[in-house]
């Protein structure tokens, strides 16, 4: 080990190639080149193999960093896929689009002794691509053949598919229902593809459909089906709805056309990039090409929102936050690379009017400054009088978050229980809700949250129907015989 590994000393960090602002800003292409596997190895190479691996814990999923890490730099890229796919139901998305900056990486114990940290994200993605193009990767089929039950999971975004994933190998047959057209949810039409290419996605649930998971697009729990009339025609149900419901801004002029949420403008730019018909785009309304665009809010979501204005040509892009850069939630390496791209950040502001005749055509924006720490640890904004301005706009995009819709109306199911904030209640551990049989995994239960958290969630919620449907069906196994 001592022979390939700890090169951190004697070998610096390599992110792989980015693309150029200049040229990245036109297209929506990923930003970040591949690995050569040369360098893959020696980056992977410069891994401490700590004794307690920091990484490892600061990864939701827990994944076996430091392992596949070794084998990478040994050149066993075959068995570091397979210990890598063994905890992650998709880790050629979460090596692209996880914030490693908050989590993994930014954990690593080299990181923090100041050698800077093993680019495990880019590794991870590398291992997994190597995988897919030496025909590694396999549709999930039952690893002790087939059961007679079947579970029906709402939602096929991530917490659902790793969830049906994990499902398919245990051998029950999966249905999976989706009010969109296609299979992914957020990581089809929220993320864009300068971070997630729709191919990689795809890609995944072609995998799923081959398995013999049956994908039932276009199809509205409280419309097409009650809750109650999917379970009873499945052994168990798993809600994985995510959380799409945007969170508005009270300010006077809000209800100006061209004001619009995250998820409506990002949503026209990924399906108009899919080839769909976007009628909104097509008019010029969703389409920030040659228009002054705000958008309002400082997370992951608002950096893909000025990310994708730049890339249809607006004639400027100001991104709006309270509170200051070091205080923002979303990942650092976005705010960079949107920085780069263009995108003019005005940090302590806030949106307190909206002017304009029909349209929109600017924002009144205060000036923040930071007071005492509040509930969540960071100083809180305090607005200062008298220091307002008005930013020209032709379109404004509210990124403030999402919340729950209401699931027990919308699925006709008034026994679901729900919390204060109206996501889903569910048992931590075994991601059981209120009505026997049924689960719920991912941001419905825990509020919007990171894709690697739902797919852990949908991968602990798939061994919990497992337990339940193998002690329901012990009784009966038992009075046969």
């Amino acid at each position: 080990m001592a022979e390939k590994m700890l090169k951190f000393v004697s070998l610096a960090q390599s992110m792989p190639d980015k693309r150029a602002a200049a040229e990245r800003a036109q297209d929506f292409d990923e930003i970040y080149r591949e690995f050569a596997a040369e360098k893959a190895g020696q980056q992977a190479s410069r891994c401490s193999q700590c004794g307690v691996p920091f990484c490892q814990v600061h990864c939701p999923l827990h994944n076996n960093i430091p392992d596949w890490l070794r084998m990478t730099a040994e050149g066993r890229l075959e068995e570091a896929y397979e210990l890598s796919s063994a905890t992650n139901s998709m880790p050629e998305i979460c090596g692209r689009i996880c914030p490693q900056d908050r989590l993994c990486e930014g954990n690593c114990v080299i990181e923090q002794s100041g050698h800077g940290t093993v680019t495990i994200g880019s590794i991870e993605k590398y291992i997994t691509e190597t995988a897919f193009t030496n025909g590694w990767v396999k549709a999930p089929k039952p690893l002790h053949g087939e059961r007679p039950q079947s579970v029906g999971i709402i939602g096929a975004g991530p917490a659902g598919l790793a969830a049906a994933d994990k499902l398919r190998r245990l051998g029950y047959a999966v249905h999976v229902y989706d009010r969109y057209d296609r299979p992914g949810g957020l990581l089809i039409y929220g993320i864009p593809n300068f971070k997630l290419e729709k191919s990689v996605v795809e890609r995944r649930s072609t995998l799923l459909r081959e398995a013999g998971v049956v994908f039932h697009l276009n199809f509205e729990v409280g419309r097409d089906a009650s809750l109650d009339d999917l379970r009873k025609k499945h052994d168990a149900i798993l809600i994985a709805t995510g959380v799409y419901k945007a969170r508005d801004i009270q300010a006077p002029g809000v209800g100006l056309s061209n004001i619009v949420p995250a998820m409506t403008y990002l949503t026209a730019s990924n399906k108009h990039g899919l080839g769909d018909a976007v009628p909104d785009f097509e008019s010029g309304a969703l389409d920030a090409k040659g228009k002054r665009v705000v958008v309002i809010g400082g997370g992951d979501t608002a950096m893909d929102c000025v990310r994708t204005a730049i890339r249809q040509g607006a004639a400027a892009v100001h991104c709006l936050y309270r509170r200051d850069k070091a205080n923002m939630p979303g990942s650092m390496r976005e705010v960079k690379n949107a920085e780069e791209e263009g995108v003019e950040f005005s940090w302590q502001t806030l949106p307190r009017a909206f002017h304009g005749e029909g349209n929109v055509s600017a924002v009144r924006v205060g000036r923040m400054k930071l007071g005492p720490v509040d509930a969540s640890g960071r100083q809180s904004p305090v607005e200062i009088e008298g220091a307002d301005y008005d930013q020209p706009a032709d379109i404004v995009v509210k990124a403030l978050g999402f919340d729950p819709e209401d699931l027990p109306a919308g699925f006709k199911a008034p026994n679901l229980e729900v919390t204060r904030w109206g996501t889903v209640k569910a048992n931590a551990r075994s991601h059981a809700t209120s009505i026997p049989g049924v689960y719920a995994a991912g941001d419905i239960v825990r509020g919007a949250s990171l894709v690697v958290w739902a797919v852990r969630d949908g991968r602990e919620a798939a061994d919990s129907i497992h337990r339940y449907i193998q002690a329901k069906a012990a009784p009966s196994a038992a009075a046969a015989e």
